[in-house]
């Protein structure tokens, strides 16, 4: 399950792509020292997007992250201010696109999901759609972190009791987004909270 978030009424009437324009899709990958899974996130977006643009900003690795990424078709660019929320920022500001896909570079997420994900997005429907990892029976197997687990659940709570929302994963790094969403949401979060700030903001404007 995915769960959809939107702007506006007025945004989204605008945003819908039509069946004639092809969309500009980029596949946008922060990374620090993913040298182990990099070339297979890289490899299976690439397999289920083939005319995407692939971008990978790097965030100081020391572990040959860059020069896998860009062996496997990636613009890789260096973000040198540390922290999640610094890099996605960057991205949103650099990147012209139709359909964002943001995705770790852990491959914690099934690129298959991906076309799923983007619907809302390419219907006008949705300005963010968050890809749901908790419940599935992989995930929980991978994740080696039960606290993530439990504080993602946490978190999730608490955003959906305090703004009558429905999100299931909270933390996902695996996100669908419209260009409107990107241009216009002022990150103010430099680390690993500007998922939960995504979240908020998503559901403050809709």
């Amino acid at each position: 399950m995915d769960d959809e978030l939107t702007l506006a009424a007025d945004d989204r009437a605008n945003c819908a792509i039509g069946s004639g324009f092809t969309p500009r899709i980029a596949v946008l990958v922060p990374c620090y020292n993913e040298y182990l899974t990099i070339a297979k996130v890289l490899d299976d977006f690439s397999h289920e997007l083939p005319a995407a643009q692939l971008y990978v900003y790097d965030n100081n690795s020391t572990d040959g992250t860059a020069r896998i990424a860009r062996e496997h078709g990636a613009c890789v660019k260096r973000e040198s201010r540390q922290g999640k929320g610094n890099v996605v920022r960057q991205m949103f500001r650099d990147i012209e696109a139709d359909i964002y896909i943001l995705v770790d570079g852990d491959d914690t997420a099934m690129a298959a999901d991906v076309h799923t994900l983007m619907q809302p997005i390419i219907d006008g429907n949705a300005d963010m759609v968050i890809g749901d990892r908790l419940s599935r029976n992989d995930y929980q197997r991978q994740n080696k972190r039960p606290l993530h687990t439990f504080g993602n659940r946490l978190i999730c709570s608490l955003i959906n009791f305090l703004y009558r929302a429905t999100i299931t994963d909270a933390l996902s790094g695996f996100r669908a987004f419209s260009r409107s969403f990107v241009k216009t949401f002022p990150i103010l979060s430099t680390g690993f909270e500007v998922e939960v700030e995504m979240d908020i903001h998503a559901i403050d404007k809709n």
